[in-house]
This record gives structure tokens, C-alpha cells and sequence, in this order.
């Protein structure tokens, strides 16, 4: 089995950059990804699912330059679990898709 997510949804921001020590970037990118389906009234009923993505490097560079709100993007990668401990000295787990290839659908 391999490990491959594929997103096609809208961002809801602007990508957040950082720039790393070293000049190597990071870009945080959230995506909503809506389904759409009758319920068994037969109402119409569209749910939406945010996720938390990152890109580094290059994949960054490119987010930053063509990447904001409201556009319709595809997302490919795959999906990393991280732990880290917040201020407070809490463990903290995170699930993240890791960009490797982004794509623009539309603009806004």
C-alpha cells in the first residue's frame, strides 16, 4: 500500500510562510473540501471538511507565489502524524497532508 492523499477543494486563506534558518520555506495551507448529498428527507445537504496542509522548499516557494483565498486547487501527497508539546507542556498530536505537487483549478 502506498501512502497518497489527493485534495481538490478551496483554500480558506492565504498560505502562512516561513522562512526557516538556512533560507528553506514552509508553507501552512488550509483547504475545504465539500461533499454534497441528498439526506433521507431528500434534502440537499453539502458538508465540509477542512485540512491543515504543509508544504516545504520549492512546493512552498510555489504556494506562496500563485496560492490565495478562494481558490480551487488540487493537493497531492501524502499524510504525516506528528507529535510536539505545546507551551503549557502538553503533548500534542497532529494529522497533516504533506504537499508534493500543487495545482490551480480556477481562480476566484
Amino acid at each position: 500500500m502506498k501512502n497518497k492523499v489527493q485534495l481538490i477543494g478551496h483554500l480558506g486563506a492565504n498560505p502562512e510562510i516561513k522562512t526557516l534558518e538556512g533560507g528553506k520555506k514552509v508553507a501552512r495551507i488550509n483547504i475545504a473540501t465539500n461533499e454534497v448529498y441528498t439526506n433521507a428527507k431528500g434534502e440537499k445537504v453539502t458538508e465540509t471538511q477542512w485540512h491543515n496542509v504543509v508544504a516545504w522548499g520549492k512546493t512552498a516557494e510555489i504556494a506562496e507565489r500563485i496560492f490565495s483565498k478562494g481558490l480551487e486547487v488540487l493537493i497531492d501527497g501524502k499524510l504525516v502524524n506528528r507529535s510536539y508539546t505545546d507551551k503549557d507542556g502538553h503533548k500534542r498530536f497532529v494529522t497533516e497532508v504533506q504537499a508534493n505537487e500543487l495545482l490551480v483549478f480556477s481562480k476566484k
